[in-house]
């Protein structure tokens, strides 16, 4: 699952309430493989203008996401999200392709 939230009204506060508050919560979902934060700063078009974090959630498979996104901890994570995602959310659900590099 990828997660893109947008410009926030306040950057900072974004970043600390995320960082301080809503880590600690989602951490207590069992059963992800990884979990990345891309903090956006510039991009080849304007959609740095637009998109603040990338969050990149990662589980064996979608029946294993669906079950972390269900449990108690992973609706608890999500309920936090109206608490800091002033520039809105979207979510993006699919399937994770590992390429190797030379």
């Amino acid at each position: 699952m990828t997660v893109l939230y947008g410009i926030p009204e306040d950057r900072e506060a974004f970043r600390h309430y995320y960082m301080s508050t809503h880590v600690p919560i989602a951490q207590r979902m069992r059963g992800l493989l990884r979990w990345t934060l891309n903090w956006v700063d510039e991009s080849d078009d304007d959609a740095h203008e637009s998109i603040f974090l990338i969050v990149d959630l990662v589980a064996r498979d979608r029946q294993s996401m669906d079950s972390i996104l269900a449990s108690p901890e992973g609706q608890a994570a999500s309920a936090d999200v109206k608490n800091f995602a002033t520039g809105g959310v979207s979510y993006f659900r699919g399937y994770l392709d590992d390429v190797a590099v030379a």
